[in-house]
């Protein structure tokens, strides 16, 4: 009876004095405190110290806007819509100079669709592609070198088109990993599993594996249709080839990321237990940062215009929200392939543009892009969050016809 009593007794001092320093506790810090103060906090509080690099923009690493420039070096004849170059890859610097791969189209028309395609018409921009390859001394004007890696014969994986690769430096070799189509995008979907090619020199020449390297999921998984953007990183001794997969079927697709490890390039790919491992994003785009790996969060999902980071390279965690990020961004990465302990970053890639013209032109065209996502660099400019836009900007997002029709409707 007596411990009930001494235990009742410090309860109640412990509620009286819990509520006496709530009632001190004075008004939040008008300078904000860099390190997270030891006083009760809102859970937006608790948030901006626990969630992201630091508790501002400015001083937050992953953190940026993203600034764009027209590359010079690249016809497109007059954007009619029978050339397009889109979904580069990283950018790598060799013999003196950076290198590009893309996805190329060269068509007598326009993408026509599934319905009205053939052996040289194209049913999307991805279709009847092959992969090319440009050179630069500046990131800034490029000279193209043309086919890195064709079609390769029917049935050959790859053989109706060969689209979105990613570029990987491997023990002296160079490896090129990208969507291998057997039949017209569309037909049913983007089904495509991944293919490789390799060679002793970005400048190839390049042979065909010929095979499959990381296949679709099972049926009733999430990547049974297709694995998308292969983007190879060397990261803990092996190789993490991270993807994206269409997942939950038409019209509310769900588009999320995942990842394929392996010690040799050709494989064997153990795709992760954890999968998917990012619940959002249109493409994959990632980078060594610190002790372990950055993602680029693009467009589509719940997470969408994020940088996140994993210090596993597989448990991501959102440490920045921005916006206008580079759609396919193939960023230029030092240390891409070193197995780095202490990633120092990104400051600048290539990326590409889909809304060029009209949809009966539609193509693609390669842009620059330039941010500090970068321990070696201190942009003020690129930390700003008060960006403004002219309104013509604005207007361009303006509402469709059905959405008009719909306010008319309602106000009659």
């Amino acid at each position: 009876m007596r411990n009930s009593i001494l235990l009742l007794f410090i309860l109640v001092v412990c509620c009286v004095f819990n509520q006496d320093v709530k009632a001190q506790q004075k008004g939040f810090p008008y300078k904000l405190p860099a390190e997270k103060p030891k006083r009760e906090l809102s859970a937006a509080m608790e948030r901006n110290y626990d969630a992201y690099f630091a508790p501002t923009p400015q001083e937050n690493e992953l953190y940026s806007q993203f600034k764009y420039t027209k590359l010079k070096g690249f016809d497109y004849n007059n954007d009619d819509g029978t050339i397009s170059r889109r979904d580069p890859s990283k950018v790598i610097f060799a013999n003196g100079k950076y290198y590009v791969w893309y996805t190329h189209r060269q068509t007598p028309t326009p993408p026509q669709g599934a319905s009205k395609c053939n052996d040289t018409i194209p049913s999307s921009d991805w279709d009847l592609c092959d992969i090319w390859y440009a050179t630069s001394t500046d990131g800034f004007t490029w000279e193209e070198q043309g086919v890195a890696v064709p079609r390769p014969p029917k049935p050959n994986v790859g053989w109706r088109s060969v689209a979105t690769t990613d570029i990987l430096e491997w023990k002296g070799k160079y490896y090129l990993y990208y969507q291998g189509f057997m039949e017209a995008s569309g037909k049913r979907g983007d089904d495509c599993p991944v293919a490789v090619s390799y060679a002793d020199s970005p400048d190839g020449p390049w042979t065909a594996y010929n095979k499959i390297v990381i296949p679709n999921g099972a049926e009733g998984e999430w990547d049974q249709y297709s694995i998308h953007d292969p983007y190879p990183l060397v990261y803990k001794g092996k190789i993490y080839l991270y993807y994206k997969s269409d997942a939950n079927g038409q019209p509310n697709l769900v588009r999320m990321q995942g990842l394929a490890v392996a010690d040799n390039p050709l494989g064997p790919f153990e795709k992760h237990p954890l999968n998917p491992i990012i619940n959002s994003g249109h493409e994959t785009t990632l980078f060594p940062f610190k002790g372990g790996i950055a993602a680029l969060v693009i467009r589509d999902g719940n997470e969408h215009f994020t940088v996140q980071y994993a210090e596993d390279g597989v448990n991501f965690e959102i440490a920045a929200i921005t916006s206008l990020m580079p759609s396919a961004g193939g960023p230029y990465i030092p240390d891409a392939f070193t197995d780095t302990k202490d990633g120092r970053g990104i400051t600048w890639g290539i990326s590409h543009f889909t809304t060029v013209t009209t949809w009966e032109t539609n193509h693609a065209i390669l842009t620059r892009f330039d941010c500090d996502l970068s321990q070696d660099l201190d942009d003020p400019d690129m930390k700003r969050t008060n960006t403004y836009y002219k309104p013509e900007f604005y207007y361009t997002h303006g509402l469709n016809g059905k959405q008009r029709k719909r306010i008319e409707e309602a106000q009659k």
